[in-house]
């Protein structure tokens, strides 16, 4: 089996991020959950390996877990964005940092109330510079589908101003066992992730159980043609 890289989970303790470390854990990738806690890392950690006592998964806090990580991925509330984010910015320089962020302001989740950068995405390229290769991608599944671990029919769109960093996370889409998509570059997540609140919704009015997005047509030869 090829080598695989280490992906650090930022909030991974959280419904989100222990649902894709799981995932990921399982698939084979080595994982290290972080969290504001290292006692709650460990124990998310130890919770994945009851699944699977092979997976390749520790836990600790997430300034460590950012500084171990060859790719890291923010999963973590709107309201404490930018402060994590100041946190493990050193950590992250140059790595690739997959932001899952959607800034939904309660009570109404239900409404895009996108922030003055534009989206989180946007925020998160600002505050780590242009060395850091933000991607933006996992705004629109459902976190309690990735721990059912049964298959999610759901699409993923995937944005990022580098198509070679669209790639990877799009592989990293493909060993959750979903298919992820070229959505163009990093100015294209404030669509995604105001995409989140439409789907809530959704969801609310058509007492749907986690409403995702599935991408119509004949995708197999057009990507091709892209830069």
């Amino acid at each position: 089996m090829k080598n695989l890289p280490k992906l650090a989970i930022i909030g991974g303790t959280g419904s989100l991020g222990s649902g894709l470390a799981k995932r990921w854990a399982l698939a084979g990738y080595p994982v290290v959950v972080g969290s504001r806690s290292s006692e709650k890392a460990i124990l998310a950690a130890e919770q994945i390996r009851v699944a699977d006592d092979s997976a390749a998964v520790e836990g600790t806090n997430n300034e460590t877990a950012a500084a171990q990580g060859q790719i890291v991925v923010i999963t973590v509330p709107f309201s404490n964005h930018a402060r994590i984010l100041e946190n493990i910015k050193n950590a992250v320089s140059k790595k690739i940092v997959v932001d899952t962020t959607v800034p939904l302001m309660p009570p109404k989740v239900g409404t895009v109330q996108l922030p003055a950068a534009g989206s989180a995405a946007l925020t998160a390229q600002e505050l780590l510079g242009a060395d850091t290769r933000v991607v933006s991608a996992f705004h629109n599944v459902a976190s309690h589908k990735l721990h059912d671990m049964e298959p999610i029919d759901c699409d993923i769109l995937v944005c990022s101003n580098k198509k070679a960093d669209r790639e990877i996370v799009i592989g990293l889409v493909e060993a959750l066992g979903m298919r992820g998509l070229h959505a163009g570059p990093i100015a294209n997540s404030i669509a995604t992730e105001a995409l989140t609140s439409v789907l809530i919704t959704i969801n609310q009015n058509y007492k749907v159980a986690g409403a995702g997005l599935k991408i119509t047509g004949n995708l197999l030869t057009s990507e091709s043609k892209n830069t």
